[in-house]
């Protein structure tokens, strides 16, 4: 993952930036995202077989990300990305959507609240049967706490909440993080009752079905991996199996145009293709350039910096606090969400953006690296590596 993304003051005047006042006015205060860059939320993990998560957050010039009060100004909100999406009207119904991360975090229903509440959402607590958190065996002997992987958690409950306000969810928190440990809490995920959708918001190196895939092979629940945070760098596992949804990540901003939005192409977004696994039968027709499978299928917002979501998030095991988060480990719960909002996942769910093109907005511009191909790092019409067909326009694509 990059060491450092660099982030401008964004809508940030001269007076301000240098702190003067005109006229005895007070300067306005620099925005959150001034000064400060994005870093890993998780530690790297180099072994084989072991994933790291794909969270990143803001954190100033000595790698901290100051403690705060209140949700930072710049951070995408619920009614910010149900807009952006055009979700505003389309109703979970009951339906689940499960996540699955790695290590414990004692106070998830606790910060979840938070959120939930600055937010107006309705509570999603265990007592009204709305939250769930189970072990990687459907059980409650949860794992020890991991601060990354904790954040990443928080990402993940926070942007489900944001898409699909009144989708239940489940936590199922794997052991450790081992594509062994986190392909078991895939299945016990997948045995849940109204599970719907499944997001992932880590991977590793490229790796085989042949091997793995059973883990995430579930026809009628709509599988979401995120590509990674290392712009093209080839496959990522498990967003390069055959068998999930993978999903990219853009930059979100506010304009002036009839949708109300602009996207482009995150730089960090990963894309590629797999060297193992099948390429989908759905994207047959769209000029992928890979002759296996490849990345992404779809995105949503993902640059920390535009478009990234506010987010409560422990700092410590008994400590919580607000920051502005990314990463494609913010797009892949979004995308759970949505399939949970269009209610329908029937067969494998990553071949249904693909009949439907249409439905979503297209990602044109930006790139994420240099490739020998170039619809695997550059934008274009139509399917391109780093956002994939594109992003929701309403749930009609999913």
């Amino acid at each position: 993952m990059r060491q450092r993304i660099l982030v401008s003051a964004l809508g940030v005047g001269a007076l301000a930036v240098a702190g003067l006042t005109v006229q005895g006015a007070v300067a306005a205060p620099a925005p959150y995202t001034a000064g400060k860059h994005a870093a890993k939320v998780c530690s790297v993990v180099r072994s084989a077989h072991t994933a790291v998560c794909n969270a990143i957050k803001l954190v100033d010039a000595n790698g901290v990300a100051p403690a705060s009060a209140a949700p930072p100004s710049t951070g995408l909100t619920p009614t910010g990305l149900r807009d952006a999406y055009k979700l505003n009207g389309l109703s979970a119904g009951g339906r689940t959507v499960a996540i699955v991360d790695a290590y414990g975090y004692p106070n998830l229903e606790r910060d979840l609240g938070v959120y939930r509440s600055q937010f107006g959402l309705s509570a999603c607590t265990t007592a009204n049967g709305c939250l769930r958190v189970i072990d990687q065996n459907g059980g409650t002997a949860l794992p020890k706490f991991n601060a990354g992987w904790a954040g990443e958690q928080a990402l993940d409950v926070d942007a489900v909440s944001a898409a699909a306000p009144d989708a239940k969810i489940i936590m199922v928190q794997a052991k450790s993080a081992s594509f062994a440990d986190l392909g078991a809490a895939v299945v016990t995920a997948s045995k849940q009752a109204g599970v719907v959708a499944i997001s992932n918001s880590y991977g590793g190196s490229d790796a085989a079905d042949s091997t793995y895939g059973s883990y995430y092979n579930h026809p009628g629940i709509a599988v979401t991996a995120s590509t990674g945070d290392n712009g093209y760098q080839g496959g990522s596992y498990p967003a390069s199996s055959s068998y999930t949804t993978a999903v990219g990540g853009t930059s979100l901003v506010a304009a002036s145009n009839a949708r109300g939005w602009s996207e482009s192409v995150w730089s960090g977004a990963g894309s590629g293709c797999s060297t193992y696994n099948t390429a989908l039968s759905a994207a047959a027709s769209f000029d992928t350039g890979c002759s296996k499978r490849a990345m992404a299928d779809v995105s949503a917002a993902a640059d920390p910096a535009k478009g990234g979501m506010a987010i409560y998030y422990p700092t410590s095991k008994t400590a919580s606090t607000w920051a502005q988060f990314g990463g494609t480990s913010e797009a892949a719960p979004i995308i759970a969400a949505v399939y949970a909002l269009s209610g329908n996942t029937a067969g494998y769910a990553n071949a249904l953006p693909y009949a439907h093109p249409g439905s979503l907005f297209d990602v044109t511009s930006g790139s994420n690296g240099s490739c020998p191909t170039t619809q695997w790092c550059n934008a274009r019409a139509g399917w391109d590596g780093p956002t994939g067909l594109g992003t929701p326009n309403g749930a009609g694509a999913f």
